[in-house]
């Protein structure tokens, strides 16, 4: 096999190549950069040997690394090399969406799923059927006569059905696997490529957009170009038609609408929750925040000394630092991102973090609202997230402190109920630690003052810790906040990132599609179990409030107690015994 070996950080525009095996790699190559080069090998191979014209103009190899370059290591690993000529297909549509007259791009396709083989797609090329141009109706290629349709573009495990089934149901044979994987894939469906330009919540509009028209997501990947572009691919069943341009036309209609009501949406965002609109005003100078005059919280830049960064993402940096001989956590805007968009969510996050005190939520120490230098000072919590700690760190509760840690969650969140605040992202990630062990709630970032209704429809959060009703874009209230508690509850128990198998995405269609949920250990306490489960029941209305959930895990904590105690007073009178014979 020809290989065209190159660090990712060569120029893809030089026109040299330096040619060698896979295997005389370099030591410190990593396994994952090795498999991308030996895909990306057998993909130009496939190309060019079936005399692809664009493979065979000058300079195409270049231009085809350039494009895997553009996408996470995963789209490498991912793509089918059997259906080499959708790489060109990818590469064409992330073309056309550079071009806002284009977007979004959108290509449709006629598949069909085949139940996964013992190997592993990551470690070895699978075999599929030859591809068919499926584009239009034909009866040659009707599933009623069994033909064969052409595999996805990305080498299926099948990633939903065999993972969940891997993790979920784990008593189940490998045979009974099988034949639920073979049933479940045996029929035709669609693929859908979108392309178009990165932006917050796209992944959940296209699921959105999918369930509107009436299809079931089989099978999702999803891709975020260097450059700031998308690549969605999704295989879906549910449209009756083998034919592909009137469900491209379809798609392309309900864009626009999404594009309309984005837009529609936009105008009528204010810095606040819709009660407080009359009360926030954005001068360019300033950003105001309302004020009752009771409490000073505008921070004087001069008088914070920022210390070591302890995290960063794409819109802020976290530091640690002090604040008038204090330690404090200090939330900082990146300056190139501060959008009118960002100053609103910023001062939703400072309107809701200035309303609560209580000794299980993050203390709000003030906020300097001045751009472009916007940031969020609070309490320093010495002991990191929960989060860090079970994953990172590998640490584990037992069993009375995971108690402790579940009401101290339970009363901070009770607590935001009962001031109408929803957080909306409620995860292991957004709970902290102080030194003396309390865990508080944390990161107001998305959390909104419930509107008078009682109920919201903006979807937000994290997809593993995310409600149904969150996901499909359905109204919701506090009870939302309530199942990302069970998730977090089963986290508690198990040291495990949820769903670890799926992809969020993955994760996302099987909560919905499949009422899926993470396998609870058979050890766990059944009582605790009963907490875990209701409140991650798919009916919000079925789900305890937090002052129902403290009560239930206070009592608990109490009969576990009682059990050690008594454990503890056996085990003293034994050993008094024993010592007494020696």
């Amino acid at each position: 096999m020809l290989m065209v070996a190159k660090e990712d950080n060569e120029s893809c525009g030089s026109g040299v190549h330096h040619r060698t095996s896979s295997t005389s790699s370099a030591p410190s190559q990593s396994r994952q950069h090795r498999q991308k080069l030996e895909v990306y090998d057998e993909i130009l191979r496939r190309l060019i040997s079936t005399g692809n014209e664009e493979a065979l103009q000058p300079g195409f190899n270049d231009q085809l690394w350039a494009h895997f370059n553009r996408l996470p290591t995963r789209y490498a690993l991912d793509v089918n090399v059997e259906r080499a000529e959708d790489v060109l297909m990818h590469k064409r549509l992330l073309h056309l969406a550079h071009d806002p007259a284009n977007r979004p791009s959108i290509e449709v396709h006629l598949v069909q799923l085949h139940p996964s083989s013992d190997e592993n797609p990551a470690d070895s090329f699978q075999s599929y059927a030859p591809r068919v141009d499926s584009g239009q109706s034909s009866p040659k290629y009707s599933s009623r006569q069994g033909s064969i349709f052409p595999p996805p573009a990305f080498g299926s495990s099948p990633n939903l059905e065999a993972l969940a089934l891997e993790e979920n149901d784990s008593e189940d044979s490998e045979e009974e696997r099988y034949v639920h994987a073979s049933v479940q894939y045996s029929r035709p469906m669609h693929e859908i490529t979108i392309s178009t330009d990165d932006k917050p919540k796209l992944l959940s509009q296209l699921t959105a957009l999918l369930a509107e028209v009436g299809l079931n997501i089989q099978e999702a990947h999803a891709f975020s170009t260097t450059d700031g572009y998308s690549l969605d691919v999704f295989v879906v069943e549910g449209w009756p038609y083998e034919e592909t341009e009137k469900l491209k036309a379809t798609l392309e209609k309900e864009v626009l609408k999404i594009e309309r009501h984005e837009r529609s949406r936009r105008q009528s965002i204010s810095f606040v929750d819709e009660c407080d609109q009359a009360r926030m005003n954005n001068e360019l100078d300033h950003l105001n925040i309302p004020n009752d005059g009771t409490d000073v919280w505008e921070i004087d830049p001069k008088h914070l000394k920022y210390g070591t960064q302890i995290a960063s993402a794409s819109y802020g940096e976290l530091f640690k630092g002090t604040y008038c001989s204090q330690e404090v956590a200090i939330k900082v805007l990146k300056t190139e991102h501060v959008s009118t968009e960002m100053q609103k969510e910023f001062a939703q996050e400072v309107y809701i973090m200035r309303k609560v005190r209580h000794k299980n939520v993050v203390q709000f120490m003030g906020a300097c609202t001045k751009p472009p230098g916007l940031c969020i000072v609070t309490e320093f919590m010495s002991g990191g997230s929960v989060y860090d700690y079970l994953h990172k760190h590998k640490g584990c509760f037992k069993f009375p402190t995971l108690l402790k840690v579940a009401i101290d969650v339970s009363k901070g969140m009770s607590y935001l109920h009962q001031h109408n605040i929803i957080h909306r992202d409620l995860k292991s990630a957004n709970l902290l630690m102080d030194e003396n062990g309390v865990v508080k709630v944390a990161d107001f970032g998305v959390a909104r003052v419930k509107v008078q209704s009682g109920v919201m429809t903006a979807e937000t959060g994290t997809y593993r810790w995310m409600a149904p009703e969150v996901i499909e874009h359905k109204p919701y209230d506090h009870k939302a906040d309530v199942f990302s508690f069970g998730i977090v509850l089963w986290e508690l128990l198990t040291g495990k990132l949820p769903y670890e198998y799926l992809t969020p995405l993955q994760a996302a269609i099987g909560v919905v599609q499949k009422g899926k949920r993470p396998a609870i250990p058979k050890s766990a306490h059944p009582k605790f179990v009963q907490i875990l489960e209701k409140s991650w029941q798919q009916d919000p209305t079925l789900r305890p409030d937090f002052s129902e959930i403290i009560e239930l895990l206070q009592q608990l904590a109490k009969e576990v107690g009682d059990e050690g105690e008594r454990r503890d007073r056996s085990g003293g009178f034994l050993s008094v015994l024993r010592r007494g014979h020696h």
